[in-house]
């Protein structure tokens, strides 16, 4: 089925490059194929790889050896920003040959925020239909873990900008949910950020179907969308106010809040109508959706207060979208690495915020309380240096039958491994409050 992949590695010089779960996807795929393969890995950290046929590079120089491969297969978030690569040395990953090389239809999705939420609901859409469908990428399941139960399904596939970078091939049906400044420190500034989303169209033909935002014109963001081939549908957050369909379906599911929310729905709704799903199969899906774990889910109610963890909330957009969605939010917990985003139009966002109540972390949210409190802002702004912290103010703080929203508007890594890490340590803190 995808005789083209396993020849793109023969008689090739092979670099792996980080030894996460994708790269280890990839180890595993090419060592079914090629059993006796000299093959290299490079990572930062210490690895261990039980292969007598593989090389270990680790270490803070682990990015030296890149030009002495003829295929170099990046992990995604391994920044090559700084690196100079030869004519001679391809740099690839498994998304880029996962679209180039497996012949099914695909769907992928990408965008600064609502992008698992958009995949999940669009797999079970098709899967309300009885359309034999699997969902994969940046969700948790590396593409190579898919190949063997692929064929003759349709590939639902979350797409990160990482993943993207070098991908020279684009999906079937391609959804672009919003682009607003994140990852700057992987990328030269936004615009290398946003050029590696747009190859989720960039490869497209006049027989794909690309969808947009129509609230966030693409063109608003990057400028000239000339490159683009195939067919354009916009879709907008209030699509509910003119299409008596979109709006029954904002009534079936009380885990997904507003209509930055509601326009997941309709993004993934759009695209499996491709693929003939009908109109029930599409209710029976977004009324028996439950939510994602992380991304503003209500998770307990405690002395009348309601506490919600947003944790993949790391723009600040993302943040003052869902306070507006919840509409009662009377604590609000931020604050996370600094990755350098600007933080000036949050900054004033907060300072007339519907809330009572703002705990700030470091770094970022320290900050944002020096500037809110040299602006004069009448919210009761606490400073608090652990989550530790931050869940016993809530605690004292929150008025019963409002809620407590943790939504950093950063990044996690300052404290935690990652967002998740985080969520799930606000929700141990919260439990056993």
């Amino acid at each position: 089925m995808y005789q083209g992949l396993i020849d793109f590695f023969k008689d090739k010089s092979v670099l792996i490059l980080g030894l996460g779960r994708e790269g280890r996807a990839t180890l595993g795929f090419i060592r079914k194929h090629y059993p006796d393969k000299h093959l290299t890995v490079a990572d930062r950290n210490p690895v261990k790889v039980d292969d007598a046929n593989v090389t270990l590079i680790c270490g803070e120089n682990y990015l030296d050896c890149i030009n002495d491969f003829d295929i170099v297969m990046q992990s995604p978030g391994i920044s090559l920003r700084d690196v100079t690569v030869n004519e001679g040395t391809v740099v690839t990953g498994e998304m880029d040959l996962f679209l180039r090389f497996v012949p099914c239809k695909k769907i992928g999705i990408t965008g600064t925020k609502g992008k698992t939420t958009t995949t999940t609901l669009t797999y079970r859409m098709l899967q309300a239909q009885g359309v034999p469908s699997m969902i994969m990428g940046n969700i948790g399941t590396p593409v190579f873990e898919c190949l063997d139960e692929i064929e003759g399904k349709i590939a639902v596939i979350e797409m990160s900008c990482h993943q993207l970078e070098f991908s020279h091939a684009s999906p079937d049906v391609a959804i672009f949910t919003n682009a607003y400044p994140e990852h700057l420190d992987h990328y030269n500034g936004f615009e290398g950020y946003i050029g590696a989303k747009l190859n989720i169209v960039r490869y497209q033909n006049e027989d794909n179907l690309f969808i947009s935002n129509a609230d966030q014109l693409l063109e608003d963001v990057v400028g000239d969308l000339g490159f683009v081939r195939s067919r354009m549908v916009r879709v907008s957050r209030k699509a509910y106010e003119t299409d008596e369909f979109f709006r029954k379906l904002t009534t079936l599911t009380e885990a997904l809040h507003g209509e930055l929310q509601w326009q997941d729905i309709f993004y993934a709704a759009t695209a499996v109508r491709e693929f003939g799903v009908s109109d029930e199969a599409i209710e029976k899906a977004v009324s028996e959706f439950g939510g994602i774990e992380h991304r503003l889910e209500k998770f307990a109610v405690k002395n009348g207060i309601a506490f919600y963890d947003d944790a993949i909330a790391t723009i600040p957009h993302a943040v003052m979208g869902n306070v507006r969605s919840l509409g009662n939010v009377g604590t609000l917990i931020i604050g996370g690495m600094d990755r350098g985003l600007d933080y000036s139009d949050f900054v004033a966002e907060l300072t007339d915020a519907p809330i009572d109540n703002l705990l700030c972390m470091p770094e970022t949210g320290y900050n944002i309380a020096d500037a809110l409190e040299a602006k004069g802002c009448k919210l009761n702004i606490v400073r608090c240096e652990t989550l530790e912290e931050a869940v016993a103010k809530s605690f004292e703080l929150t008025a019963s039958g409002k809620a407590c929203l943790l939504s950093p508007a950063a990044a996690s890594y300052n404290r935690y491994k990652n967002f998740e890490e985080k969520g799930n340590a606000f929700k141990r803190l919260v439990q056993k409050y």
